[in-house]
């Protein structure tokens, strides 16, 4: 059986933090706060892939309460999301991914992000397409107080 699943988060702008984007440093004025590394794309793909097997979100899973997961790599609850894959069978097809950002400019960056996602997931470069547009400078994220990210995961279920 295939199935799809959806995701989308939002983080916002702070000094003073990394800014870590499909589990890739990007030198940046500013990174996005959160519980975790706060890497908004990884977010969206983990909630896209969680909805794909009916197993709920990423704040069920990984808490903003639960003080033993602060700082976590996003990289790290993809890894832990494609183990509750494997445990219901299922595998990933497809990945496809935007950030929407003002800046920086993500580009140079796709091609490590696309890397490091497919690793953690466990599925092939070309199986995952990571995209960036911008807001047109409109509302928050147009004004660069924060990103955001959507996402689209298909997957195979035995």
């Amino acid at each position: 059986m295939t199935r799809c699943g959806i995701g989308y988060d939002v983080h916002r702008l702070a000094k003073g933090r990394k800014l870590i984007l499909g589990g890739v440093e990007i030198a940046h004025s500013h990174g996005l706060e959160g519980h975790s590394d706060a890497d908004v794309l990884s977010h969206a793909i983990a909630d896209a892939l969680l909805g794909a097997i009916g197993a709920g979100d990423i704040g069920q899973h990984f808490p903003n309460t639960d003080e033993s997961i602060r700082g976590i790599s996003s990289i790290e609850i993809l890894k832990r999301v494609t183990e509750l894959l494997t445990d219901k069978r299922a595998r990933v097809l497809n990945v496809d991914a935007t950030l929407i950002a003002e800046t920086p400019k993500i580009t140079p960056h796709v091609p490590a992000m696309r890397q490091k996602i497919a690793t953690a997931i466990g599925t092939s470069e070309s199986n995952v397409s990571v995209k960036a547009t911008t807001n047109e400078k409109l509302g928050p994220v147009g004004r660069g107080e924060g990103m955001a990210a959507i996402a689209i995961a298909t997957i195979e279920v035995e």
